[in-house]
């Protein structure tokens, strides 16, 4: 029974392909709008090429003047905006399975139909699954490239955001600096204290550093407790500067701990980046910077000096 049975399916397996093949070139080829749309969507978990591909597509049935996509993804805001927009507006906040992924807004100089609406609300039911799994994909490497305890970026994304601005430094000759932060005695404070404590500080310490650095800088969890400072544009005097603001802003954070008070300092190292230096190198240089402010007193900036 076994060989007559293994027989019939062999037998069978040429139709089935047959209708398999027939029915793929059906759907590949298929001019319906709502089957190119998810295709396209399905060549891509990049969230910016799936709104452009919604636009695009959307746009060829429904004339519109622009369209925004606002969500915050692991506590970031991702912003998407496509064409100038008009007085007249429709908003739609995307939920799949009672999730949220974001809101789309269309707008035009016309008033939209009911029909358009009805258009445009299927599309969006076309397009969400996609939608949905693109906003998932960026959480998963948001999760890692985080820390866990500051949720701040961790050293595995200073280690990215290093790589790209040596390139840009070199492509661009631009400017950039790193500054390495270290709590000063901070075993001291689990010691005294307790982890508890000390797991309060650093994300104490997280936040008083992201408050006292520019937009366009971005603070790192190095290691323990230290942290990193990516400066874009910046050179030595200037990350100097910043420096001692981040030292002032952490002397300025007071810890209850029931019946006394734990305050922290802390010091830092600054080095500029330098012509076909890699990021190895430049971390190395910042340490050794940092190293001399520990040795020579704590709570103080050195910077390794560089000429030209």
């Amino acid at each position: 029974m076994k060989n007559i049975s293994s027989i019939q399916n062999t037998t069978s397996q040429p139709k089935d392909l047959a209708a398999l093949r027939q029915a793929y070139q059906g759907w590949s080829n298929t001019p319906d709008p709502f089957s190119r749309l998810t295709r396209r969507l399905a060549t891509t978990l990049s969230l910016e090429t799936q709104l452009g591909i919604l636009a695009e597509e959307l746009g060829s049935i429904i004339p519109f003047d622009s369209l925004n996509y606002r969500h915050q993804i692991a506590h970031r805001d991702f912003v998407y905006a496509t064409g100038i927009g008009g007085p007249h507006r429709c908003e739609y906040r995307l939920n799949l399975e009672g999730v949220y992924y974001g809101t789309l807004t269309l707008n035009r100089r016309q008033k939209f139909s009911a029909d358009e609406l009805q258009g445009i609300e299927m599309m969006i039911s076309a397009a969400i699954c996609s939608l949905r799994n693109a906003c998932q994909f960026i959480a998963i490497e948001q999760a890692a490239l985080t820390d866990a305890l500051t949720s701040i970026p961790n050293k595995r994304a200073l280690d990215e955001h290093l790589q790209r601005a040596c390139l840009l430094a070199e492509r661009h000759a631009e400017e950039y600096s790193l500054i390495l932060c270290d709590l000063d005695h901070f075993k001291s404070v689990n010691d005294q204290h307790g982890h508890v404590v000390g797991d309060h500080l650093l994300r104490l310490t997280a936040g008083a550093l992201e408050a006292a650095i520019r937009n366009s800088d971005s603070v790192y969890r190095f290691g323990g407790e230290e942290f990193a400072i990516l400066l874009p544009h910046t050179g030595e005097q200037e990350a100097r500067d910043v420096a001692e603001r981040v030292r002032s802003a952490i002397a300025g954070l007071r810890v209850d701990c029931g019946g006394t008070e734990l305050s922290a300092t802390i010091s830092c190292g600054v080095a500029r980046h330098m012509p076909e230096e890699n990021a190895d190198q430049w971390i190395a240089r910042a340490d050794e910077a940092l190293y001399r402010a520990k040795d020579q007193g704590r709570n103080c900036t050195r910077v390794f000096a560089t000429i030209g």
